[in-house]
């Protein structure tokens, strides 16, 4: 993977200078590249000024560090995505800041184990909230402003969980990322004509901080070399990605040159989920 400064030789074109971008779940369980540190870090080297959020800004550290040796510029923020009146009150602080939003990456997100009968309503309830509800509310309170700066782009991050079976009973996860396909979707045709371009970015199995932090425990007792063993068995290409695959969709999409794209998604997975066994 190239280093923090070949990346920002890479993007000297700066394919989202003058904008402003939103990026929920910037932070990150444990130190390396999770998805919303990689997007954030990206979209600020790329030249956009990052309102970072985050429900702990002690998840933010890394980011935040990492974006300013880079040079770029970020502004942490605090906010309970699951909360209409927090994100109503982190939007405006957005707009507040920079005066506008031009881009929104909804990248929230986690998975509890379990099918329909061992997780419980409780659990489930929870899973659709963080899963989806937050989609949903920021995509409400952002929207707005998008009109108001004359057009902008949504970036959304599902999971292969929502497209296939990937190895592991997680229903409520599954269900809520399928419907945030579908929700970009929606959302895409709807505001088409107002400039606003809804896009999903979908990841597949790769090394987060995640996997050592949770999912280890999760799938196999804590043993983290079993957990990637059989991770990476699924994958054609031989090897896991991590966050900055992600991120790196996220740019395009996010990006004027995705402008003739909306309502569609990028999968991100090595392959995995063009195999059929």
């Amino acid at each position: 993977m190239q280093s923090n400064t070949e990346l920002q030789a890479a993007l000297a074109n700066g394919r989202l200078q003058g904008k402003v971008a939103i990026v929920t779940g910037a932070g990150c369980v444990g130190p390396g590249w999770g998805n919303g540190r990689a997007v954030t870090v990206l979209f600020a080297m790329a030249g956009a000024r990052v309102f970072a959020v985050d429900k702990r800004l002690d998840a933010m550290e890394e980011t935040i560090r990492r974006v300013r040796e880079a040079g770029g510029e970020v502004t942490p923020y605090t906010c309970d995505v699951t909360d209409s009146v927090a994100v109503k009150a982190m939007v405006a602080a957005c707009v507040e800041t920079y005066g506008k939003v031009d881009v929104l990456v909804n990248n929230v997100g986690g998975s509890a184990s379990g099918g329909p009968v061992d997780l419980s309503e409780e659990k489930w309830d929870a899973q659709v909230a963080f899963n989806l509800k937050s989609v949903f509310l920021a995509c409400k309170h952002v929207i707005p402003e998008l009109e108001r700066a004359g057009g902008g782009a949504i970036v959304n991050t599902a999971s292969t969980s929502g497209i296939r079976w990937t190895g592991s009973a997680q229903v409520a996860y599954a269900a809520c990322k399928a419907g945030v396909i579908q929700l970009s979707k929606v959302v895409a045709v709807e505001y088409a004509k107002k400039g606003i371009r809804v896009n999903t970015v979908v990841p597949g199995q790769l090394h987060t901080p995640m996997v050592e932090v949770r999912l280890a425990g999760q799938r196999t007792g804590g043993d983290i070399d079993k957990l990637l063993e059989a991770r990476l068995a699924r994958i054609p290409l031989g090897f896991m990605g991590d966050g900055r695959d992600t991120a790196y969709a996220a740019l395009f999409l996010a990006s004027d040159e995705a402008r003739f794209v909306t309502g569609t998604e990028l999968v991100v997975d090595g392959g995995m989920t063009a195999r059929c066994d």
